[in-house]
């Protein structure tokens, strides 16, 4: 038992190393991504080379991204700003010190520089008399701010400097001995436990500055970023998986492959832990490709999207075409292995097999850390005013499922606002409900401990959200299931339609267009030939007929029924997740 305390409490410890790594980067990623852009144009190298321009490249790169990290880092501690500015002017010493780009160092005082500020803060100002406030405030962290400044100049500068230059040689050695595509056997693994961020942010990141800075490009900028060992994972699930796996994977491959969110493959592969194989090879895979071609990027590519990567490419037809090939090789190859795994295995027969398994994931952990009792429905008490999704990164995919739970608010009439964050960045307060995943609800019960707290396996898909809205709502699971079930008006019979319309507004074009893949996965499946397209709600008055569905997400059903009164109208909860496509295939005889 302490054995397993520990193990939990070191995943803990490495997860806050790894959020606090990555929150002082990733807030960033535009700084870098246009000194990416700066330098792929207009170096000697680039596609407009360009002399003036070109002196952008070396300030950028030595003062203003460390200065950035460094200042995000001391806001990150102490959020009034002050800490900010302190660790930006404890970052100019060992900027100063160094002839190399002090990433590293700016990590490091950045955030010492906010935990110092606040400390004094907190000792000294409850004793400040009336009207000397600012001068205070302002002395403190200018004393502050040229102390550190020295310090960093003497001490922690050359300090991390040499310890730079040992990795960056240690990295060189694992690259010419083409040992690097076995880093992958660790961050495939570490991906799913929600460290992809700090792995590729936090410290692949810096290190990659560094190489760029030495050759213009660095391969450590695909080792995580690679969305090759996803994609194949889930064109898999699209050719072999069964039921709602196998009808949520063509969305899934979008949101990943185009999108750039990684996370949403992660509850694919926790469902049948030999999928971990699949990846691992398919990350092994890319890297050994990569190393061989010579494949990199020219900065950090955020989101892991194709897009984002490609545009990171160095100059020239062949390095584009080499990382696409990397790309390319890992999905082949994680691809074949997870389909030997997935047509070979005789769990996964029913039609809830990816629900079933998250329901079972995120019942057997909560046992397991003592945070619920089995098939117990969340007792939510308490004014709740807020939802927060918390992830990581605060983007991507807890973004999506603070979506889909608007939703589903919204639908059940409660005014309640549905936000997301980064899990760093919660705030406690006895009136909010913090939804974040699984592996993330020891960090979020230290960060917000007065909230209410629920953790799920998936956000885009989880049977959690039906009871959040039960106890807000004071019914039970089943009654809202229920209600969502009797939300679809009309029994679809696709005997007598011929076409399927997805409405939308201007700004769910993205779900929308995700939905229409869904569905026509799902169509193909079972061999039903249908055009299906997606238009905006005043559109649909092209398509008010009898023989035509309009599908809708409930809170937009009555603004589609406006503008089409003749159609028939699917309305759904989710139309990525939903599980009224199979219902509706079931009543047809499909």
């Amino acid at each position: 038992m302490n054995e397993e305390k520990t193990q939990f409490n070191l995943k803990v410890a490495v997860q806050r190393l790894g959020t606090a790594l990555s929150g002082m980067v990733m807030p960033n990623i535009g700084g870098f991504i246009a000194w990416g852009i700066i330098t792929a144009l207009f170096i000697e190298a680039g596609y407009l080379p360009n002399k003036n321009f070109a002196e952008l490249v070396g300030p950028m790169l030595n003062y203003l991204l460390p200065l950035l990290i460094a200042y995000t880092g001391g806001k990150n501690i102490y959020g009034d700003g002050r800490g900010g500015v302190v660790g930006a002017i404890a970052a100019m010493g060992v900027i100063v010190g160094t002839d190399i780009p002090m990433f590293i160092g700016a990590m490091a005082m950045g955030p010492l520089a906010g935990w110092l500020m606040k400390k004094f803060d907190n000792a000294v100002q409850p004793k400040i008399k009336a009207g000397f406030e600012m001068l205070v405030n302002n002395f403190s962290a200018g004393i502050l701010g040229f102390a550190l400044a020295l310090f960093g100049y003497t001490l922690i500068g050359p300090t991390v400097q040499g310890l730079t230059k040992i990795m960056e040689k240690g990295v060189q050695v694992i690259i010419d001995a083409h040992l690097l595509p076995l880093a992958n056997v660790f961050i495939e693994p570490a991906k799913i436990l929600f460290l992809n961020n700090a792995i590729n942010h936090g410290i692949l990141t810096p290190i990659g500055a560094n190489q760029v800075a030495e050759t213009g490009k660095s391969i450590l900028f695909l080792l995580e970023a690679n969305p090759g060992p996803g994609l194949g994972l889930l064109l898999a699930f699209c050719f072999f998986g069964k039921g709602s796996a196998k009808a949520t994977a063509p969305g899934a491959v979008i949101i990943h492959f185009l999108g750039g969110i990684h996370e949403i493959y992660f509850p694919y592969v926790m469902m049948k832990p030999a999928l971990f194989i699949a990846v691992i090879a398919g990350g092994v895979t890319g890297t050994f490709t990569n190393s061989i071609l010579g494949s990199a990027l020219t900065s950090a590519a955020s989101p892991g999207s194709i897009i984002a990567i490609e545009a990171m490419a160095p100059k020239g037809l062949w390095p584009h075409l080499n990382v696409l090939i990397g790309v390319l090789a890992a999905a082949i190859v994680s691809f074949l292995v997870a389909a030997i795994i997935l047509k070979n295995d005789k769990s996964m027969v029913d039609d809830t097999a990816l629900e079933n398994a998250q329901a079972d994931l995120a019942a057997s952990k909560a046992v397991a850390k003592g945070q619920a009792p089995v098939n117990s429905e969340l007792a939510i008490s308490g004014d709740i005013k807020h939802i927060i999704f918390a992830c990581d990164a605060g983007m991507g995919s807890s973004a999506m499922g603070a979506s889909i739970l608007r939703d589903k608010v919204k639908k059940a009439g409660l005014s309640i606002d549905v936000t997301n964050r980064a899990i760093a960045n919660l705030i406690d307060a006895a009136d909010t409900l913090v939804v974040t995943q699984e592996e993330l609800a020891p960090r979020a019960a230290q960060m917000a401990p007065s909230s209410i707290r629920v953790a799920v396996s998936n956000f885009l898909n989880s049977p959690k959200y039906e009871e959040i809205i039960a106890s807000l709502t004071g019914g039970s699971a089943s009654d809202q299931a229920g209600k969502s079930v009797t939300k679809t008006e009309t029994e679809i019979d696709l005997k007598l339609v011929t076409q399927v319309v997805f409405g939308h507004d201007a700004t769910a074009v993205g779900s929308a267009t995700m939905g229409k893949e869904t569905l026509q996965a799902i169509f193909k499946n079972h061999d039903v030939k249908m055009p299906i397209t997606d238009v905006e709600f005043p559109e649909l008055t092209a398509y008010n007929a009898p023989n035509i569905v309009v599908v809708t997400i409930v809170a937009n059903t009555a603004i589609a029924k406006e503008h089409a009164p003749n159609a028939q109208h699917l309305s759904v909860d989710s139309l990525i997740t939903t599980s009224e496509y199979d219902k509706m295939l079931e009543r047809s005889g499909k």
